[in-house]
């Protein structure tokens, strides 16, 4: 590992925010599903959406987009919780104030993805940072 400088300074703010935001909103989230309190649930997700803006803000401050192992971590819990979430749904043991809170958390998260993409890429480029054009088709249009 050779970052220096402003990268490390970076590394270190968003290690900081999800270390204290994160498990904050995790532990009041879990709190709030064990004890069968949705407005603690809800409180859990608005902390790590908190979370979420500030590391959005610190990459707005350091002129950084989301490093690759930050977007993989991201969309890999972000999908590994949906699917706890569907097979907790398909099992039936989830109270309504469970099955809220999941709506809540993965509904507030997909919502602050895509209007990060929108503000960071605008309308038009946001689809093009999936939407991958094979090579021949590059080319032919230059």
């Amino acid at each position: 590992m050779s970052q220096k400088g402003p990268n490390v300074e970076r590394s270190i703010l968003v290690f900081s925010v999800w270390a204290v935001l994160g498990f904050f909103g995790l532990g009041c989230f879990l709190e709030g599903l064990a004890r069968d309190l949705f407005l603690l649930s809800a409180l859990g997700v608005g902390v790590i959406i908190a979370a979420f803006v500030a590391h959005i803000v610190i990459n707005g401050i350091f002129a950084t987009g989301f490093t690759p192992g930050e977007a993989a971590l991201g969309i890999g819990a972000y999908g590994l919780l949906g699917l706890v979430f569907i097979v907790g749904a398909i099992g039936g043991e989830m109270t309504m104030a469970d099955y809220y809170s999941g709506l809540l958390l993965f509904g507030l998260l997909a919502a602050g993805f895509l209007a990060y993409l929108l503000t960071r890429h605008g309308m038009r480029t946001a689809f093009s940072q999936f939407h991958i054009k094979p090579a021949g088709v590059q080319e032919a249009r230059k």
